[in-house]
């Protein structure tokens, strides 16, 4: 593991402790929170995709 790797790690554990301690406090029922986690799960993956594909545009 290099150290862009493991900050990438720290970042993304990171925020993943705050969206689940938001998920927390709320104290929601368990379908409310399978919802909301899908939700966080694609504004993540939506951020990373368009990162990812501006870093392969600027390489190319």
């Amino acid at each position: 593991m290099n150290g862009d790797t493991a900050v990438q790690l720290i970042w993304f554990a990171g925020a993943f402790t705050l969206v689940l301690s938001a998920l927390v406090v709320r104290r929601l029922p368990a379908a409310d929170w399978i919802k909301l986690g899908l939700a966080w799960v694609a504004i993540f993956a939506l951020v990373f995709l368009a990162v990812w594909t501006f870093q392969a545009a600027r390489g190319a």
